[in-house]
């Protein structure tokens, strides 16, 4: 046997397609902070002033960039842009390694912490984490990132059921927080409430006017696209449910209803409607309304009515088709059914009418309904 020779294998860190062109690693530094206020904002330009010069320090690196988010939840990166940025170079291979004040700033979710960790580290790139002195490619790194990480995350919601017990003082206050910029038809003063925007609470006026008049959600937003009316989130295209929810909504007769939906996973912030999981709070005469309260109820009732389906004495459903108000209300006293709205042409004299349907559908099996038209100029006048 012959004689064995070991070579000792050299310690290789950072992104190694580049390395043997290049003599020194280029570290790029992650700094985050979570709010606006003046003391953070200092903390930022100091996170930034800090890795500057801790990399230009170390003789064995070279500055590749400071990425810095300021002002965004670290609960997950979906909006962190800097840091998105960052991930992209490291995957350019641009950067061999990245350092970062704590796991904390790095990310309060396990799942994405570890996701990129690890999507860094098939690429020979470690994160050096300075408070914890963790690097990610040694071989207790991952076992530590894991307790770590998951610790942060518990802090995180921690903090989540704090702002969560925040908002419920506030709702038990009767304390209504609204995001005036998507709700049409009002605004707000210096102190917070919410005050009428005048020209956009005619624009709500005249969405519960045409819906008592008879004109379907359909018909009142394509009025609305006709003429040029921007919704409340300043789009120009209606939907039918845009129209629902206004119709709907109690803070247009100067009332609101607290905790309509709620978060049901603190990391992906999803809300969900509020079905009686948790306890909601109504606050009377909170503002001033666009919407008298009876005008308002009518809608409600109106509401209810175009989703009754009738059914007629033969069995058939018949759901609301029509754009006027005495649809679905005049009922034929002879068969049953229900009368509909028809543009009459009887010898050249025009005018609108209403039939029983029996005498309009030629599949009826009731021919024999022969009670009579009556002018919608006399359903007027009766009512």
């Amino acid at each position: 046997m012959g004689n064995v020779m070991v070579i000792p294998a050299r310690r290789q860190v950072g992104n190694t397609v580049k390395q043997s062109a290049q003599k020194k690693l280029r570290v790029a530094a992650y700094c985050r902070v979570s709010t606006d206020s003046e003391e953070q904002e200092t903390s930022y330009e100091a996170q930034v002033t800090h890795y500057t010069e801790y990399i230009q320090k170390n003789p064995e690196w070279e500055l590749s960039g400071i990425f810095a988010d300021d002002g965004i939840s670290g609960t997950n990166t979906k909006k962190r842009d800097e840091f998105n940025r960052m991930i992209d170079e490291c995957m350019a291979g641009n950067i061999d390694m990245v350092i970062t004040k704590s796991i904390s700033r790095f990310a309060r979710n396990t799942l994405d912490c570890l996701q990129y960790i690890r999507q860094l580290k098939d690429k020979n790139i470690p994160v050096y984490f300075e408070k914890e002195a963790i690097n990610t490619l040694d071989a207790k790194g991952e076992v530590l990132i894991t307790i770590m990480a998951s610790l942060a995350q518990q802090e995180s919601q921690s903090m989540s059921q704090n702002i969560k017990l925040g908002l419920q003082y506030r709702y038990q206050q009767g304390k209504v927080q609204v995001n005036h910029n998507r709700f049409l038809g009002y605004t707000k003063d210096d102190n917070g409430h919410l005050i009428i925007d005048p020209e956009q609470a005619e624009i709500v006026k005249r969405i519960y006017r045409e819906y008592l008049e008879g004109s379907s959600m359909d018909k009142i937003a394509a009025g609305l696209m006709t003429d040029g009316i921007l919704t409340g989130a300043g789009k120009t295209k209606w939907h039918t449910s845009t129209i629902n929810k206004i119709l709907r909504n109690e803070k247009y007769m100067g009332d609101a209803l607290l905790q309509k939906t709620y978060t049901t996973d603190f990391l992906t912030k999803k809300r969900i409607k509020n079905n009686g999981t948790v306890p909601q709070y109504y606050v009377e005469g909170d503002h001033e309304a666009i919407i008298p309260k009876e005008l308002f109820m009518q809608v409600q009732a109106e509401l209810v009515r175009r989703r009754v389906v009738h059914v007629s004495p033969t069995g058939k459903k018949r759901s609301f088709s029509c754009n006027h108000c005495f649809a679905q209300m005049v009922f034929c006293g002879d068969c049953g059914e229900l009368y509909r709205r028809v543009h009459w042409n009887n010898h050249g004299c025009k005018s609108i009418v209403w039939r029983c349907i029996s005498r309009l559908e030629p599949s009826s099996a009731e021919k024999d309904c022969t009670n009579r038209t009556v002018n919608e100029l006399l359903l007027q006048e009766v009512t």
